[in-house]
This record gives C-alpha cells, sequence and structure tokens, in this order.
C-alpha cells in the first residue's frame, strides 16, 4: 500500500487547522477508506500515553479516534513539551539529545510507514509555514512538504480580521517549489451566512491563482483543545465531561462530535475537490 497524503497548513496558528484535519479524517473514514493523521513535530503539554509507555500528542491521539484507529507515535513522531518536566519525545521516547535533521529523518520514516499502511494520510502543519527567521529550522511545514511531496491545501481564519492580506501575504513569502504545493485555500470560522462572503473567495481565488475549497462557519464543538494557553479557556476532557448526558460514555460523546464537524464540513466544503487533489498528488 502507498497511501495518499494531503497536508493542512495555515497562516497562523490557531486557525483552525487541528479542527479541520479531524473533520477530513472522519469524512475520508466514513467513505471506508483507512485513514491516519501525522504530524511531525508538536509542540504541547498534553500527552497521550500508550499501552507500551511511549508518549505521543494528545490531539494526533483524538485524529486518530476520529479515523477509528488506534493510535501510533507514527501519527506524532516528535513531541516536544515545554513544561517543567518536559523535553523533546522521539518515537514516544524521551530523546533529548537528537540534532534536527535526525529528527526530520525519523519523521519522514514515521510518516512511510503510514503511508504504507493506509490508503490516506491526512498530515498538519504548525503554527505559520512562513516565520522566515525561524524557517531554517522548520520540520513540520514546507520543508516536510516538500520532501514528501504532497499537496497542501492553506486555512486562514477570517474572525481574525485580515483574511486577504494573511493568504496572499503566506503565498507570496512562498518559494516557488512550495507555492507550487499548494493546491486550495480554506477559509475558516465564519460568523454569519457564508454564501455572503462569495465576492471575496472570488478575490482572492483571483490574487493567489488558487482555488477557494469552501468556506466553513463557526461551531461550538465540543472536542479538546490542543494546547493548555495561559488565559484562555481551554476544553479539557475533564471540562467536557461536565457537559455529557447521563447515561452517555466519553467515547460517544466523542463520536458525536466527530460527526458534527464531518457533516459540517460535508456541507459547506467542495469535498470532491479536495478529493481530486488528493488522488493528483502534486506534479513532478
Amino acid at each position: 500500500m502507498n497511501g495518499k497524503t494531503i497536508m493542512l497548513q495555515g497562516t497562523a496558528s490557531g486557525v483552525g487547522k487541528s479542527t479541520l484535519c479531524i473533520g477530513l479524517c472522519r469524512l475520508f473514514a466514513r467513505q471506508g477508506l483507512r485513514v491516519a493523521p501525522f504530524k511531525a513535530q508538536n509542540l504541547s503539554n498534553r500527552g497521550h500515553i500508550l499501552p507500551d509507555g511511549r508518549e505521543m500528542a494528545r490531539s494526533q491521539a483524538i485524529a486518530a479516534a476520529a479515523c477509528g484507529v488506534e493510535p501510533s507515535t507514527d501519527m506524532n513522531p516528535v513531541l516536544v513539551k515545554f513544561c517543567k518536566n518536559g523535553g523533546t519525545f522521539v518515537d514516544g521516547i524521551l530523546s533529548p539529545e537528537l540534532s534536527l535533521e535526525a529528527k526530520r529523518s525519523r519523521a519522514l520514516e514515521a510518516f512511510r510507514r503510514l503511508q504504507a499502511s493506509y490508503e490516506v494520510v491526512v498530515a498538519e502543519g504548525a503554527g505559520s509555514p512562513v516565520e522566515l527567521n525561524l524557517k531554517q529550522n522548520d520540520m513540520v511545514n514546507m520543508s516536510f512538504a516538500v520532501k514528501a511531496g504532497c499537496p497542501v491545501i492553506l486555512v486562514a481564519d477570517i474572525r481574525r480580521g485580515g483574511v486577504f492580506a494573511s493568504v496572499y501575504g503566506t503565498i507570496s513569502l512562498f518559494e516557488s517549489e512550495e507555492r507550487k504545493l499548494v493546491k486550495g485555500i480554506i477559509v475558516n470560522d465564519f460568523y454569519g451566512d457564508p454564501n455572503s462572503f462569495q465576492e471575496g473567495c472570488h478575490i482572492i481565488a483571483r490574487l493567489t491563482q488558487v482555488p477557494v475549497l469552501g468556506v466553513v462557519p463557526h461551531i461550538d464543538l465540543h472536542l479538546e483543545d490542543e494546547d493548555d494557553l495561559p488565559g484562555e479557556n481551554t476544553q479539557t476532557r475533564q471540562s467536557l465531561e461536565k457537559l455529557i448526558p447521563p447515561g452517555i460514555s466519553f467515547e460517544a460523546f466523542q463520536e458525536q462530535e466527530f460527526d458534527r464537524l464531518a457533516d459540517l464540513l460535508e456541507d459547506c466544503l467542495d469535498f470532491p475537490a479536495i478529493k481530486a487533489i488528493l488522488e493528483g498528488g502534486v506534479s513532478p
């Protein structure tokens, strides 16, 4: 098996990449495909302990649940925990001495193993892919996409404002080799009627020469947040358990939320176009 891959990158941190990855994982899984999530490196204090004692990011474990498969450290080969007792976990094991190139190599090996075992891999970037002062040390955005040869969909959060500048600026700052990988744009977290932004979609597509694949409306989703951010009302398993009606397990509640998200994305995204991007890969 040599699974197809699609990757979501964002114009900034917190634009909804992880949520959209979970939704796409669920959509592909509902079509009977064997799907896995992937994030080369995750910076998060929320770890998920596997039965063998290895540790990976909780967000990729949640995405695996949306896929209906067991989580594996191959889905998040490098986890950096920045808490007091944290450190860098590689393949689930605390490994503080590995170089950047060694971590990049291990991440790519993990990705290839997923490709060999799954029909679809939904990969996720981190933060902005065009932080130019940090780009030489990047291993999770375009440096990965180029090595993996996978198409990229760029996600922007319209609620933050400046969506035209953030999308156009991000694509303009990509190197030509990177820009060729960008096959679509998703506008996320729209308040109101998404159809009212159709002119905006046409403007973005004209400016960037990249199609807009849909406008995702705001949804109050009850899934665990990727990180615990100071000053934020983040959703944890403990806080979500308080919302669950009597007689429903946490797992069943989570399944309902996965399907709510997948239903929303199926309704507002051009999913046939996304599947065509997945199947078409990238031009040599």
